[in-house]
């Protein structure tokens, strides 16, 4: 049974946990969110290697047994995910994708808040992400400081992100 965790944001479903059962939708979700959004900031070899990285590592699945994950759901039916964050470890914001008929909807948000407030209530001072071009202005809006911008090689193809910081102070949201 999943538990629902408080919404930050009204009219926004509520946030619950993420199991194990949740795997497949989560790869859907990972892949809809880079197919359906990346287009005006990613070239296409960067698109295809980035939404199929899910599904030819284990890396999500590790890291979701790893992490904690929470996960934005569909109004009125909370088995149908539109959107996921998972820290992993706890000071680090591994993963944040929102389907694209879910974008703009305050999910991410709301996803963004909440795992603010679960780092903070396990003793963390300060989280730290890797941010795309897709997540980098909401993390901004949110209060993250950009630390440096970097290269890597994703899948093959070469991407450019940010890293980034942010520092929880004692208040959760509310």
């Amino acid at each position: 049974m999943h538990k629902p965790i408080p919404s930050h944001a009204m009219a926004i479903p509520q946030l619950r946990a993420v199991d194990a059962d949740d795997l497949d939708q989560l790869l859907a979700v990972y892949s809809d969110a880079v197919t359906s959004q990346a287009g005006p900031f990613y070239q296409q070899a960067q698109i295809k290697a980035w939404s199929a990285h899910p599904y030819a590592t284990e890396a999500v699945a590790e890291a979701l047994r790893r992490g904690r994950a929470l996960a934005s759901c569909a109004s009125g039916d909370p088995a149908t995910i539109e959107a996921f964050a998972l820290l992993d470890p706890i000071d680090r914001l591994s993963l944040l994708y929102c389907r694209g008929r879910s974008s703009r909807q305050g999910r991410a948000t709301a996803l963004v808040q909440a795992v603010e407030d679960l780092a903070r209530q396990q003793g963390c001072q300060q989280l730290r992400t890797e941010a795309s071009q897709l997540s980098r202005p909401l993390l901004l809006r949110q209060g993250w400081q950009l630390q440096a911008e970097e290269r890597v090689q994703f899948a093959g193809v070469g991407f450019l992100r940010w890293r980034m910081i942010k520092s929880l102070d004692n208040q959760a949201h509310g």
